[in-house]
């Protein structure tokens, strides 16, 4: 069971989803991309900072034959809110003909993804994908097909497993949400 009510630059948050709430959400995310590319050898494209932990614990849980590279993205402003992506941040493979598999730890507005997977598609892949471990369904505003989901959740915010507020609570094993 997650600890109590913890504190982040004098913020509250309260335990939310347990370490093995989101284990489990891991493992059905592996599952279905176990299934969908056996043989194919994907490349997972980890959207840092906040997919790492995901990354790591879905990798585990893959018993295909696959890649995995570390990527951020740039925004113009600074910010991944308006989504204009700048550049693609340590993107050294080639991907023209490969099965892409972007893995992240949020999907909210879609403005980021729906920016990034353009940028993807321009260097002619076999495919793209997303596998996000939580979507905010009433948060997109962009129409996404976001095959490989964990989890739904309602529009809070929330830290841990990845996450951060301004730099903190990344390390938490469990998802706690803002109070």
């Amino acid at each position: 069971m997650p600890q109590a009510t913890i504190s982040l630059h004098n913020k509250a948050f309260a335990p939310y989803l347990s370490e093995a709430q989101l284990i489990a959400a891991v493992r059905a995310v592996a599952q279905q991309l176990n299934r969908d590319y056996a043989g194919k050898k994907p490349l997972l494209l980890a959207v840092l900072n906040g997919s790492f932990m995901f990354a790591s614990d879905l990798m585990k849980e893959l018993t295909i034959d696959c890649e995995i590279s570390f990527i951020r993205v740039a925004s113009y402003q600074g910010t991944s809110s308006t989504g204009e992506i700048k550049e693609i941040l340590g993107l050294q493979e080639a991907v023209e003909g490969r099965h892409l598999v972007v893995l992240e730890d949020i999907v909210d507005t879609g403005h980021t993804m729906k920016a990034l997977l353009a940028q993807l598609q321009a260097k002619q892949p076999a495919s793209v994908e997303v596998a996000t471990l939580l979507i905010k369904p009433e948060c997109l505003q962009h129409q996404l097909d976001i095959k490989y989901q964990g989890l739904a959740i309602p529009n809070d915010f929330v830290v841990g497993y990845g996450l951060d507020y301004d730099g903190l609570g990344r390390n938490y094993r469990d998802l706690y949400r803002a109070v």
